[in-house]
């Protein structure tokens, strides 16, 4: 064609989706010199025609103007998924992180139920937002709704996240009494809620309701023992999971050196890092390289990290310099550690905890001109020291404080 109109583009846009090739029409969808409604209407019913559902709501949502066509194709693929029409916009504005859009929509609908309530609550989970999930949770339990599956795996993740114990067990008595307690992704995500919240235990015995574990069971709970410090705890299940017949994974070595970590030996660590290239056929990854690089430097074992270092085909992130800073901070090793440090400011330059550390490092060597230098660096950088902070959690609530914090508004309360 000489001259190609919307109208052509648009023809031929449909065409490919009707003869199920999405993928040919959204190359031509992208391609397209201009648009008009009709060309993203006919994107909307390509993507429910083909049962892209995520794709439905991001030309939805993405639209310049949309008309009764528009609304019409979104209401159609509402009502092939089992959808309500309110809940799919909320589960829309979600996704593309609008909670304001989304909160002012779940009020507008009367009466309210169980779908939307689901979909506003996986939202905020997943957005950040764990305070709100929760207390959306228990007004579904008020109004005897049944949350569904995504939403208590999300409700579990924010339990995990900020941590909040005794949220967690509400929503495992909920997962109990809903028959869940099988189902894998509610098991892996009940396993890292107590390893996070502090109760190993309760992961165990989580894990212990599995079935048949797949590779995401074993390897969160060999993660779980690795953040307990559980080192012969995460060996003796890696050995139940390769006796299974499950094979490892990078995430699995991932969490064994961890286990190592904090167990301390280099020989195990070795151990394990040679493993996974030798009889696995894995290739390490960079965060495989800095987990070693942090196990040396805690044994002290500083010029074989850096030699590490060296020889890594990656490109190397903060992290890597982190490690083998920390390594060097406390074995008092000032010029590797002012190496580290420079290393770790090109990276991350408004990161205050290598400026910290590398004045520590001077401070203990009596170096104080040093010292005077690294302040003076931050302050003409710009950056803060962020104070460390702790949380407890009372009165269903998780309240977080600072060293020395009075200014809490309840701070007699929590204390009494």
């Amino acid at each position: 064609m000489p001259e190609r109109d919307v109208v052509s583009w648009n023809a031929m846009v449909t065409g490919y989706w009707q003869n199920k090739d999405l993928k040919e029409s959204k190359m031509l969808f992208d391609l397209m010199p201009e648009r008009n409604v009709v060309s993203w209407n006919s994107m909307i019913a390509g993507c429910v025609e083909n049962e892209t559902v995520d794709e439905v709501f991001e030309y939805f949502l993405s639209m310049p103007g949309r008309n009764t066509a528009s609304w019409n194709a979104m209401i159609s693929g509402f009502v092939r998924y089992g959808w309500t029409e309110e809940a799919a916009m909320i589960t829309g504005y979600c996704k593309k992180g609008k909670m304001e859009n989304a909160r002012i929509l779940f009020e507008d609908i009367q009466p309210k139920d169980s779908v939307s309530f689901n979909a506003m609550t996986t939202g905020y989970a997943q957005n950040g937002d764990g305070e709100a999930a929760l207390k959306l949770q228990a007004q579904m339990l008020r109004r005897d709704m049944k949350p569904d599956h995504s939403t208590l795996v999300s409700v579990l993740t924010t339990c995990s996240t900020l941590p909040s114990l005794k949220e967690g067990r509400r929503t495992h008595v909920i997962i109990l009494k809903r028959g869940f307690a099988s189902h894998l992704s509610i098991c892996n995500a009940l396993i890292t809620m107590y390893s996070k919240c502090g109760c190993i235990i309760d992961s165990e015995s989580a894990f212990s309701h599995l079935n048949n574990p797949d590779l995401v069971s074993w390897n969160t709970i060999i993660a779980a023992f690795a953040q307990h410090g559980l080192y012969e705890k995460a060996v003796s299940f890696f050995s139940e999971m390769r006796m299974s017949g499950c094979e490892p994974d990078g995430v699995t070595f991932l969490s064994l050196l961890s286990a190592c970590g904090h167990f301390g030996t280099v020989n195990e660590s070795l151990h394990w890092f040679d493993s996974m290239v030798k009889n696995y056929n894995l290739i390490p990854w960079l965060e495989h390289n800095s987990c070693l690089v942090d196990i040396l430097g805690r044994a002290g074992q500083l010029e074989k990290a850096y030699d590490l270092i060296k020889e890594m085909p990656f490109e190397l992130d903060s992290g890597i310099w982190g490690a083998l800073l920390s390594g060097c901070c406390a074995y008092s090793n000032a010029e590797l550690g002012q190496l580290a440090a420079e290393k770790y400011f090109e990276l991350d330059p408004q990161n205050s905890g290598a400026y910290v550390v590398l004045s520590n490092i001077y401070a203990a060597a009596g170096r104080w001109k040093e010292v005077k230098r690294v302040r003076g660096l931050m302050k003409e950088q710009g950056v803060k020291k962020k104070p460390a902070y702790s949380w407890m959690e009372t009165g269903n609530k998780v309240h977080f404080f600072v060293g020395g914090d009075v200014s809490h508004p309840n701070i007699e309360e929590i204390y009494s």
